[in-house]
């Protein structure tokens, strides 16, 4: 069974505390590349969100896009150091008086001071709020990977149908192809004997001629190993996993035989099938791009 490397995954949560939304998509690549876009809090779990995605989606190009907010009551971001405040303005308000210098200004000269402002943004989040998120990553993984499962079925019925058109062409070409030896051995002979006349040639030695010239046009070979090659493609095609290199890689196989077929056969008959075949294995080619 094959998968699809296209997909698509959302998943949203909102408990009233904080609201969620999680989406992915992948595209077809080589192999996997992935691009998270995180919250800044959990920064931290980049590695373990990369593990998580490695681990069902084998490849593609993968993006994961995470918006985090929390509801409800608005959160102050920063808080102020107050006795730390008292003891600035209490020291600026010193210096003031000896310099008799009015107050204007101290009140912010002393909130302004090192330490009296302080952040309260956390650096990461707490592991009750990083386990809503991480569901929401896990489900959306999961029909992502659903998507592509079902794209796959799709993709596995074209490839089928595109073997079943070639080993059709193929059946063609192998009855095709003793009418073809005979025409060449016809043609040979005729040529031989309107060049030399009947009694000008040595009978057994044309007959070696035809022979030699035969064999180099032979299609036999490439016939059973394209007619292999096919079997073995729906075979993988057939398995549990997903194959797409090898499925890639016989399918080169594949195209070197056809191509072997067309240029010994010099047959415009047996021709009109390769160009069939070479269509429907470029065909497949096209889709295989789009399998994990």
């Amino acid at each position: 069974m094959i998968k699809s490397m296209t997909g698509f995954g959302q998943r949203s949560s909102d408990d009233g505390q904080v609201q969620i939304i999680t989406e992915i998509k992948c595209l077809n690549s080589k192999f996997l590349d992935l691009n998270l876009r995180l919250p800044k809090i959990f920064s931290d779990k980049e590695i373990e969100v990369r593990n998580m995605i490695s681990e069902k989606l084998e490849r593609g190009k993968v993006s994961l896009s995470i918006e985090y907010q929390r509801s409800g009551q608005e959160e102050i971001k920063q808080s102020y150091n107050q006795g730390l405040f008292v003891a600035y303005y209490a020291e600026l308000k010193k210096l003031a008086d000896k310099v008799v210098a009015p107050y204007e200004g101290l009140f912010e000269l002393a909130l302004n001071s090192p330490d009296v402002i302080q952040n309260k943004i956390k650096e990461g989040a707490d592991e009750e709020e990083w386990k809503k998120v991480r569901r929401c990553i896990v489900e959306a993984i999961e029909e992502c990977e659903g998507f592509r499962r079902s794209e796959g079925v799709v993709l596995q019925k074209m490839l089928q149908e595109c073997c079943v058109v070639i080993g059709r062409e193929l059946k063609h070409v192998e009855e095709l192809d003793p009418r073809r030896v005979q025409r060449i051995r016809d043609k040979l002979k005729g040529n031989v004997v309107s060049f030399f006349g009947e009694e000008g040639f040595d009978t057994n030695r044309l007959e070696q001629e035809i022979i030699f010239y035969i064999e180099k046009l032979d299609i036999n070979e490439e016939r059973v190993r394209l007619r292999a090659h096919l079997d073995y493609f729906q075979l993988i095609l057939n398995e549990l996993q997903s194959n797409g290199k090898k499925l890639g890689f016989i399918s080169q196989e594949i195209g070197r035989e056809i191509n072997t077929i067309g240029s010994k056969a010099s047959d415009a008959a047996i021709q009109k099938h390769v160009v069939v075949m070479k269509e429907e294995l470029e065909k497949i080619k096209e889709q295989l791009s789009n399998v994990v």
